[in-house]
């Protein structure tokens, strides 16, 4: 062995890591292309800096991609300048700057990592033909077009940034103004079902429909310039991966960006393929994804064990309930309230409104799923006990039977067939409801739906679909033989 090869060999081995362990960094990225591109250059650029990588895909809007950085339920994401001042960061006195931001951001245990170089500025965007037929050039030529509709994203129509301040900037007298996943905007401009719609300015939709991007003429929008955060301690726990960050600064300009994104939504690339397409240039991409089967197995395991999981523990808890309700009708009458109140809780909310307690992932969605079917089963039960004949429960205390032989042996199996069928309506219930638990990070059926929708993919969206649908028709059939099982069959319906 040569002297220079001594040397290296020397070098190598006293920077290796005193064990093999690679730290485990969990990227997030939002529900919308771009962002899920960049989450794969993150995980990628961790994965070659030594570190093993879990890509927590398209979750909901801003606040929850935030809440989970700071929970420590991501390690890192790819945010905007402009969304940080102008919503995460509302209220505080931040100076300009990104030296300011960053000082502001250390205060919430988050660094400011890298600048990627592009901008993705929000932008209104309208049809060539109506712009040149109603004269519109800025956005305050909107103004004059009371009766034009509007279709925003959602997160857009409550920011701080968004449509309130926009429409107060520009005095826009517009009432028609609706909520729309940005991937179907494009699609309801485009057919004239809306006027105009917001737009990211590294969309690939805007060249793909010829879009016209009206001025902000009073300069409304802030800069959106593209950043990597990170918590603050994963400096001590992946060093090499924060450095690897921190080399992606100016690395994405905006036409490079905008290509990335065509790549994807045009050209149906995999978001994978194009984030190594942009940091191994020239190289072949080798997929280490999964086949469609794995992907399917993968799928209904989750969906299976949120659906199971929340389903077995309500089952638990309702039955008793409903046991109480229907012994103590004035307590009764507080429970089916307690349930029936949570049964009203949108079910987006109810999942959002877990993650503080829970963070991401299965748990919430577990949790939101329970309380879910908590209603079907204790209304049912109550129902179902309340309803006997009371002749039948006459005789029973005729016989000196107690109250516990009475309740388990006499009026539990006349009350089956009801509590059976609160069971199965709160089962598909929840086969249905848990394919949101996507947009927490939950997995599901509902993870190929978002992709699809996002992607604009009919047969994406249907294989999260279809196989929902059938696990609900599965879960039903498996209940019609639970009460030809369990119910004699003078009690079934």
């Amino acid at each position: 062995m040569t002297r220079g090869a001594l040397v290296a060999l020397a070098a190598l081995l006293a920077t290796a890591p005193v064990h093999a362990e690679r730290p485990l960094v969990r990227v997030g990225s939002k529900k919308f292309t771009e962002s899920v591109i960049l989450g794969e250059v993150l995980a990628r650029t961790a994965h070659d800096a030594g570190a093993e990588v879990e890509h927590r895909r398209e979750l909901g809007g801003t606040r929850v991609v935030w809440n989970a950085l700071r929970r420590g339920d991501l390690d890192a994401y790819c945010e905007y300048t402009g969304t940080l001042r102008q919503e995460i960061l509302a209220g505080r006195a931040v100076a300009p700057g990104d030296s300011a931001l960053a000082a502001a951001l250390a205060e919430d245990g988050v660094e400011l990592a890298a600048v990627l170089g592009f901008e993705n500025t929000y932008a209104i965007g309208v049809l060539p033909s109506l712009a040149d037929s109603l004269g519109l050039r800025t956005i305050s030529d909107l103004a004059r077009h009371p009766m034009l509709s509007f279709a925003f994203t959602n997160e857009f129509l409550d920011r701080g940034d968004g449509w309130p301040s926009l429409r107060d900037a520009y005095g826009l007298p517009q009432r028609d103004v609706s909520g729309v996943d940005h991937d179907l905007a494009y699609r309801g401009l485009a057919s004239g079902a809306v006027h105009a719609i917001d737009l990211y300015s590294t969309d690939a939709e805007i060249r793909y429909y010829g879009l016209r991007i009206l001025e902000d003429d009073r300069h409304h929008f802030p800069e959106y310039r593209a950043v990597v955060l990170v918590r603050s301690d994963l400096r001590d726990r992946a060093p090499a991966v924060v450095r690897a960050f921190r080399g992606l600064a100016g690395a994405i300009d905006d036409s490079t960006m905008v290509a990335l994104n065509a790549s994807v939504k045009l050209d149906r690339e995999s978001e994978a393929a194009a984030a190594a397409g942009f940091l191994h240039p020239g190289e072949v991409f080798r997929s280490e994804g999964e086949t469609p089967t794995s992907r399917f197995l993968r799928n209904l395991r989750d969906h299976l064990l949120l659906v199971g999981i929340s389903l077995s523990a309500a089952i638990v808890v309702a039955v008793p309930l409903g046991v109480v309700a229907a012994k103590r009708r004035r307590l009764g009458q507080w429970i089916l309230g307690g349930v029936g109140v949570l049964q009203t809780i949108p079910s987006l909310a109810l999942l959002v409104l877990m993650i503080p307690w829970l963070g991401i992932g299965a748990k919430p969605a577990i949790a939101a799923l329970f309380l879910y079917g908590l209603l079907p089963i204790v209304r049912n039960t109550t129902a179902g006990l309340t309803g006997i004949d009371p002749g039948v429960l006459e005789s029973a205390r005729s016989l000196a039977l107690g109250d516990r032989f009475r309740l388990f042996h006499v009026e539990l199996p006349l009350a089956a067939p009801s509590i059976l069928a609160g069971i199965k309506t709160s089962a598909v219930i929840n086969v249905g409801t848990a394919t949101l638990g996507a947009l927490i990070g939950a997995g599901g059926f509902g993870q190929p739906i978002l992709t699809g929708i996002r992607l604009d993919d009919v047969a994406l969206i249907l294989q999260g679909a279809l196989p929902a649908a059938g696990l609900a028709l599965a879960v039903q059939g498996l209940f019609e033989v639970a009460e030809r099982v369990l119910v004699p069959a003078g009690l079934r319906a």
